[in-house]
Formats: structure tokens, sequence, C-alpha cells
């Protein structure tokens, strides 16, 4: 059962990240895998859980990060992360470019919410040809998400932005390769309870709509490609 992370959790965190080395990593194996894996892990599985309980409709599936770096993609870095996340989303080789559930622990900060991690271009095309169609049905879901003033909308935007349906819907409409909406905190002392698993779940519950209007995007046509095809 998820008890909370510990001061020691965020002590190794901040070890990894100045002894990014298997010299420093491997003899505090057991020490990562006690304070942080098992309680990354439980926390998944109880949010997954109970979420997918009362969700039972989307067919949901956890996945948790491992420390290990792809060796492939170190560009100069360490082998380790100094970090970990969790996700929960319905299955599909591509989830990364797929809306998605997430917690993630960092040295400095811990945030959840949901987002992508990198929407294709098809997808956010998508997006923005059903705003322009129907703006009114998205324009009641963000009202419903800026009541809660700790909820942010966060992701790269165009340069040169492209005009929107409303003044509301400018910031999602202009995403580049998608957004998320979360909140990101300082450790604190929730960081250190099982009340974070409630915080958690609250905040999902909250951004449900959302996911729900966003898995459906898949099944709409590629605007793109209608406008080649009238061209």
């Amino acid at each position: 059962m998820f008890q909370g992370f510990s001061p020691a959790t965020i002590d190794f965190m901040w070890g990894i990240r100045f002894n990014n080395d298997r010299s420093w990593f491997e003899p505090r194996k057991e020490e990562y895998k006690t304070c942080f894996e098992i309680p990354m892990k439980e926390l998944c599985r109880e949010c997954y859980e109970e979420y997918s309980a009362h969700h039972k409709d989307l067919e949901l599936v956890s996945r948790v990060s491992r420390i290990y770096r792809d060796a492939r993609r170190l560009f100069g870095r360490g082998p380790y992360k100094d970090h970990l996340w969790f996700t929960v989303s319905q299955p599909a080789e591509d989830w990364s470019a797929r809306a998605t559930f997430w917690f993630e622990l960092t040295p400095e900060e811990y945030s959840f919410g949901l987002g992508y991690w990198m929407a294709r271009a098809a997808t956010m095309a998508k997006l923005r040809a059903r705003l322009d169609r129907d703006p009114k049905s998205f324009e009641k879901m963000v009202r419903k998400i800026q009541k809660d003033p700790e909820l942010e909308l966060t992701g790269e935007s165009f340069k040169k932005p492209r005009p929107a349906p409303s003044k509301l819907l400018e910031s999602w409409y202009n995403s580049k390769n998608g957004f998320s909406v979360g909140r990101t905190r300082s450790h604190d002392e929730l960081l250190f309870s099982p009340e974070l698993k409630d915080e958690i779940l609250k905040t999902w519950e909250e951004l449900t709509p959302l996911y729900r209007y966003l898995s459906t995007l898949d099944g709409d046509p590629d605007p793109r490609e209608e406008r080649m095809s009238q061209s």
C-alpha cells in the first residue's frame, strides 16, 4: 500500500542528478528500489485500479518509467534518469502521441494531470478542425477547467498564432505539438502522505471530460487530406 514518498526519495534524486554514473548507482540500487521505485509502482497501481474501476469502458492500461535511459539516446547525459513518472491511458503502441493521465516526480517538484508527450500533427489538425466546427462544447470544458486556478495549460505554441474560433480557445487552438493540463507543486507534506493518491485521482476525474473528448479525435477525418483532395 502506498504510504507516501519520503525525504530519502528526494535525496536519492539529487544524488543521481550530481552523480549520474554506474559507480554511484550500483551500491545504492536497493536504496533506489526501496525509496523510489517501489512507492512509485504502488502509487501507480492504486491510482490505476481505482480510476479504471470507475471508468471500465475506457479499458485503460498503466505504465511506469524505468530509471535507465535508452543507451542509444544519451546525448552526453548519464545512464540514469533523475526523475520517474507513470501514465494511465488507453492501450496503444504510440501511446506517447495520445492523450494520457500522468504523475511525475523530479528533484525540484511533482506534477500530475492530463496531456500529450508529443501529439501527431494530424491529431492537432483534427482538434483545430473540430474546434472550428463546434467551439461551444470545448469552451464549456475550458470554462470548468479555468474555475480551478491551480490547473495550468502548458505546451509549445505556434510562433505565428492562427486565428482561433474565440479568445477563450486561442491557447488550445495554437498548441503545436500537444499540450498538458495539470498541477505542478514544490515538494510538500502531501507528497509524503498516502493522501497524494486521492489528490491525483480528484484531478484526473476533473479532467475526464477532456480526456474523453481528446480520445475520440482519431475517428475524425484528417482535414489536411480533405484540403489536398479539393485543391
